[in-house]
This record gives structure tokens, sequence and C-alpha cells, in this order.
């Protein structure tokens, strides 16, 4: 039997696992993270490798060019909300002042729409022409009517509403985002709704109920700063319609027009407002930027009837929707040109020390194999995190630059949200590092392992979202589950949102995981593949 340092051969011909013959150092983890930052800081190729991820994440969003143009103007920039989101804000409000506290109730007895598939006539039709020509009868599920006390008429600023959807049965609705259901089934003269919002201070209570008797609190809420005076009153909106008429494996196309809702009021009884007070009707926020200009809305009374006709919406903001702009995550193009250099630090820092042989020295002066390879996980990651902060930063003011410059807006989002997307995407861009790391302990080669993290990463995620994906839409959700993809789900920058009807997929920027769980996904991947490692660096020999 013969002995040396690859390992112990008998008969069989196996192998025995390679055991140094060094006793471990008494030193501790700290020692080990100082050698490999120092290891790191010295050579010059993996530091310039992080300075050139920096500079193609910000360079590359110098090259992409956005354009957005309706009616021959730049798109205008679309409303903010309370909470700092983009938010679509145009309907058609028929207002009073209301000073101080004050409700307001009415019974609905009628709700009807009309839609168009094909874009039909704008707004502001020539004499003599008829601005629902071409239109058919029928509600958009989330077309809305009802009651509302609002802070002004400027777009984006607080509200609370009650209200009967075209197929969503009463709801009560505030600041864009939130939304309350509240009796369910159609509204007729047969079935009609009763609904009431009071306020009191800062807070508005929405009620409904079936008979004008025995009244259901349907939601309380606060709206922070609404002042003495506010405006309440009646309104109509609804949203564009959207149509898909066929599909193949690398495209759809569809049908798009703008609808109109009518509902038929009575019983109206109004608090806190002048005695004697003027109904003021118009479109709230214009037609809100839409390639669908919204119809002209009406504001009729006969008798103790009132009927109101409106279109828009109010709600938040979604990718492609009337009033929005570019995504915030549009900007971050160049990430994928980061990606993959920090991809090459990340493996040639564990493989050029197999490739000249200094692996030895390593091992021999930390013989601890597996607090190694976590030294080093920890020194990669902390380094590509802060070079990815960087990066993603820079690439954010420079596109919202370019964006401007190009005369299209990036829809604002909240702070916490664009907290999440800078450190989400840095810390993507870290453990993808580390990833790349395991894999080039477990294969010791530069270049198979850098293609093996980049098919993992960045395949998946241009297959199932690149362009148009022309996979099968449960085939690109499960790609985005359990590939390392998902962890791309941290840069969304909307959430979902029941009261929208739209394609949330991932072509349109939805993820099938929740930004943080899919980030996650990718966390475990680098896990597994890091246990791997040390498994193989403890078992064999270097």
């Amino acid at each position: 039997m013969n002995t040396d340092t690859t390992g112990t051969t008998g008969s069989t011909g196996s192998t025995a696992p390679y055991r140094s013959e060094l006793r471990p150092g008494r030193g501790g983890f700290a020692p080990l993270l100082r050698a490999e930052l120092t290891k790191f800081r010295t050579v010059r190729g993996w530091a310039i490798g992080l300075v050139v991820a920096v500079l193609a994440t910000m360079g590359l969003t110098l090259l992409v060019h956005s354009s957005c143009s309706i009616n021959g103007s730049d798109c205008p920039s679309p409303p903010v909300g309370p909470d700092g989101g983009a938010v679509t804000d145009t309907f058609y409000f028929v207002h009073q002042p209301l000073h101080g506290d004050g409700s307001i109730t009415v019974r609905m007895t009628s709700l009807t729409g009309l839609y168009s598939e094909n874009g039909g006539s704008p707004v502001g039709a020539g004499p003599g022409q008829n601005p629902t020509a071409g239109m058919k009868p029928g509600l958009q599920p989330w077309g809305k009517a009802g009651i509302i006390i609002k802070d002004g008429t400027a777009p984006g600023s607080a509200y609370a509403a009650m209200m009967v959807t075209g197929s969503h049965g009463v709801r009560m609705q505030y600041d864009y985002t939130h939304d309350r259901p509240g009796l369910a089934g159609d509204v007729s003269a047969a079935s009609p709704r009763w609904l009431r919002l009071t306020r009191s201070g800062d807070t508005i209570t929405g009620y409904d109920s079936a008979d004008g008797t025995h009244w259901t609190k349907v939601d309380a809420v606060t709206l922070a700063g609404l002042p003495a005076t506010a405006q309440i009153g009646l309104f109509a909106a609804s949203p564009v319609h959207t149509k898909v008429v066929s599909q193949s494996v690398t495209s759809q196309t569809g049908t798009a027009g703008p609808t109109q809702i009518t509902a038929a009021i009575d019983k109206l009884d109004l608090q806190g407002a002048k005695p004697g007070g003027v109904w003021a009707g118009g479109q709230t926020g214009g037609d809100g930027g839409s390639v669908y200009p919204v119809r002209g809305g009406a504001f009729r009374q006969s008798g103790g009837t009132l009927t109101v006709t409106g279109s828009g919406d109010i709600a938040p903001a979604v990718p492609g929707g009337p009033s929005s702009g570019v995504s915030l995550s549009d900007t971050l193009v160049g990430m994928f040109a980061g990606l993959i250099a920090m991809v090459v630090v990340g493996t040639v820092f564990i493989t050029s020390e197999y490739r000249r042989g200094l692996i030895r020295t390593t091992l021999s002066a930390s013989p601890r194999r597996g607090r190694v390879l976590a030294a080093k996980a920890v020194v990669i990651g902390a380094v590509t995190f802060v070079a990815g902060l960087v990066a993603v930063t820079g690439a954010l003011v420079i596109g919202e630059r370019q964006m401007r410059a190009d005369g299209v807006s990036i829809d604002p989002v909240s702070t916490l949200t664009l907290v999440r997307i800078v450190a989400g995407t840095a810390a993507l861009l870290a453990v993808a590092a580390v990833l790349a790391l395991a894999i080039g302990t477990v294969l010791r080669r530069s270049a198979i392992a850098v293609v093996a993290v980049i098919v993992a990463i960045v395949l998946p995620y241009f297959l199932a979202v690149g362009g148009v994906s022309f996979l099968p839409a449960g085939v690109t959700n499960w790609l985005l589950r359990l590939t390392p993809a998902a962890a791309f789900a941290v840069q969304q920058p909307y959430p979902r949102y029941a009261q929208v009807d739209f394609s949330y997929t991932p072509p349109n920027g939805y993820y099938p995981l929740a930004p943080w769980a899919g980030f996650a996904v990718l966390c475990a991947w680098a896990a597994v593949a890091l246990g791997l490692a040390a498994f193989l660096l403890r078992r064999r020999d270097v």
C-alpha cells in the first residue's frame, strides 16, 4: 500500500479522503476573513472586475432610450397618491364643499355601461358627432359609481368612497390602493343599494344597506391631513376595456378602447354642506393621459333622480395603464452585464487558486476547509453587495435623467419599495457571486462554472420574461418559482391589486413569488451549492 498526498490506495483501487497532516490552527474566523479580504484587495484583476461590473451596470443604462407620445405630446407624469406611488385619478365628479363634519346618503337603483373595442371617438367629438357611436352595451367588472369625500379635486389627492361596481358588488375604497367588500350582487330597481359616508374629523366611515333601514358598517378609515373643507358628492368612473383576440407561441393580439358607466341615484341626503349649495360637475384629472381618452361625463337631475355618467378610473397605476410611465425596473437593464461580471469575479476568487496551485498554500495555513470556504463566501458577498449598491444607485440616477431627456416619466414608488429594489438587487448580485464561488469550488474550472451560473440565473429569466415569452404561462411561472431567477422578483415595482384588472404576468413585470420569497429561492440554491462545495472540499484532494 502506497501513501501520498493524493490519498491512500488499496488493492481495490479506491481512494481515501484527503487528510491534512497539519494540526488545525487556533485562530478564529476573523483572521480568516482578514486574510481573504487582503487577498482580494491585492489581486488587481478581481478589483478591476468589480469596477467593470459597476461601470457596465451604469453605462448600459445610457444606451436605453424610451419614448411616449399621446396625440403628438410627451406623456404626462402620473399623479402620485398619498403613499407615494403612481395612481390613476380621472373620473366624473359632481361635488359641493363639505365644511367640517357631515355625511352623504344615497340609494342607487341602476348601473349601466358602454364599451368600445377599437378606441372609438375621443372626448370632444365635433358637432353632430355621437361620442358613443360604435360602443356596445356592457359593464366593466371594475366600473364604479357612488359617493365620495375627497381632499379637493387635484389628481392624487386623498379620498374615501362607497360605490357599486360592475360585477364586484358594493365596495369601500380609499387612497387608491385600499379596497373593502360590502354587499354582494348586482344593483337594480328591485334590488337597490343604499350607500352612506360620514365624516368625523379625519375619520371617514362607510356603510351600506339593502333597504335603507338596516345599515352595515363596511370600514372606517383615517385620511391624515384631510382639510377642514373637503369635497363631497357623487362620482362615476369606468376603466379601459381590453380583450385578447388571438395568441400564438410568440405573440398575442387584442383590442382595447374606452368605456362609460351611468348610475341612477335617488334619496340623496346631504348633511354638512351649505344649504342650497350648487352642484359642480366635471372631469377630474382630464383624460388621464390615456391613448384611449375617457368619454365625456354628464350629470342630470330630473325630479328626485340624479344620473351620473363617467369614464376613467380611481385606482393604483399598473404598467401600461392609462396614466403610468416607465417602470423603475426598466432603468436596471445594465444589471445583467454587471451580474455576469460579478459572477466571473466570484468564480475566479476560488478557481484561480486551483489553477495556480495556491489552494494548497491556503489550506495549509488554514486546514479547516469549511471555514476557509465560509470566509471566502463572506468576503465575496460583502464586496459584491457594496459594489452592487453603487451600481444600482448610479443606474437609477442615470436612468431617470435619461428618461426625462426622452420625455418619459418614471413611475414614482414608495420609499420602502425603492429601498427594496436597490438593496434587493444589490443582494441578488452578492448572492449570485456566492453561488458562483460555490460552483467554482465544485467544478474547479472557471469557464464551465461561469457558464453554469449564468445559465441557472439569466437563462430562465429571459425565457420567462425577456421580450414576449414563447413558453406557456404555467411553465414560466414554475421557472420563476424554482430556479435562481426567482430572485428577480425583488425588482417588482408594483404589487398586485385585486381592484385592477390586468395581466399580472412575468413579461408585464409581475412575478409568481413575493419579492423576498423569490430572493429566498436564490439564497437556498446558494446554500445548497455551498454545502456541496464544502463537502467536496473536505473529501477530495486539491
